[in-house]
């Protein structure tokens, strides 16, 4: 009998996590550090992440990962995670089926969009989200392919426009950008040109209606006042004046006023991981609204550990180098809240 209570009050509490809709959601990013599954991709260069590797990558430490990246996802959601979610350096489908059905994630029938990119090393962009709170209506993987170096392989950009929380249409961006290996400035013109290639796509769907909402996010390998950022993408740090069809970096003011990172380089944080919105949802009345207060950078005590070589903390990595540490990630999860004024 009280099996039987405790599977009726289990199963009512679902159904009313999975028909409700929400005054608020989160929509998380984070980027994992190499979730790799353990088998061999013969059209990938994936062996160092592999049983007989240089990183010695067997199941328990796949699972241990997977199991990670769940708690992560929880505990920036506490008792609803988060709507949407974004994560870059995953290898393939495999790691988000794992991700969303052999951890307790199941119960919150997160849905996958995600297709096989181009990047050598196999890493990929992946977007997950719940049905019940967000309706795909298009999804399209833009291809980066450099003019100058056609040889030259990156991650696709994820594009997702659907219906948010069943009141208005969102637009949304994963990106991914190519990493700073060799040199920041030998390496910007890259960046460069996948901005110009995200431009394009915004500036198409400004022109299709100019109060779009619009949320870029993802790993762009640069901070907010770099080039690709700051001049091609043209994402406003300046919040005084807001124009509905231009883009705003939330995460440069986050940065600013609260001096918190995703990622710390040599005793440095930094912002590599950012938000940027359309004007349109930082207007008061909009259906869909977010502000810089809405905008977090999740760096619970169980992310970090002691920066031994430089002052206070660091994240609590996966890898220092090729040595195992058993922690989640080189980069901190970054998340944004969104309000429905229904």
């Amino acid at each position: 009998m009280k099996r039987l209570l405790l599977f009726f009050v289990i199963s009512l509490t679902s159904s009313l996590i999975f028909s409700q809709s929400y005054d608020n959601y989160k929509i998380l990013f984070y980027n994992v550090e190499n979730l790799f599954d353990i088998y061999k991709d013969t059209l990938k260069n994936d062996e160092e992440f592999l049983p007989e590797g240089e990183r010695f990558w067997n199941k328990h430490k796949y699972y241990n990962k997977i199991n990670n990246t769940y708690k992560v996802i929880m505990a920036v959601g506490e008792w609803n995670p988060p709507a949407i979610i974004g994560l870059c350096e995953i290898e393939n489908r495999k790691v988000l089926h794992d991700l969303v059905n052999n951890t307790p994630l199941v119960k919150f029938e997160y849905k996958i969009i995600h297709k096989e990119s181009p990047d050598r090393r196999g890493i990929d962009v992946g977007f997950l989200y719940r049905e019940e709170l967000f309706k795909p209506l298009k999804s399209e993987f833009i291809p980066i392919n450099f003019p100058s170096t056609p040889e030259s392989k990156t991650r696709d950009i994820i594009y997702v426009k659907g219906i948010a929380n069943k009141i208005d249409t969102l637009h949304i961006f994963i990106n991914h950008w190519p990493s700073r290996w060799g040199g920041q400035l030998e390496s910007e013109s890259k960046r460069v040109f996948v901005s110009s290639v995200l431009r394009s796509k915004v500036d198409s769907i400004f022109k299709s209606y100019s109060a779009s909402n619009i949320i870029v996010t993802g790993d762009f390998n640069d901070y907010p006042d770099n080039k690709s950022i700051n001049n091609i993408l043209n994402a406003s740090q300046n919040l005084d004046s807001i124009l509905k069809d231009q883009l705003y970096n939330l995460s440069a003011q986050l940065f600013k006023t609260k001096n918190i990172g995703t990622h710390k380089y040599q005793g440095e944080w930094g912002v590599l991981d950012q938000f940027i919105v359309s004007g349109n949802l930082l207007k008061n009345g909009n259906k869909i609204q977010t502000s810089v207060n809405d905008t977090y950078i999740f760096n619970a005590d169980f992310l970090l550990e002691p920066d031994e070589g430089h002052f206070g903390y660091k994240p609590f990595r996966t890898f220092i180098g090729y040595k195992y540490n058993g922690g989640f990630s080189d980069h901190l999860p970054t998340y944004l809240i969104l309000n429905f004024n229904k």
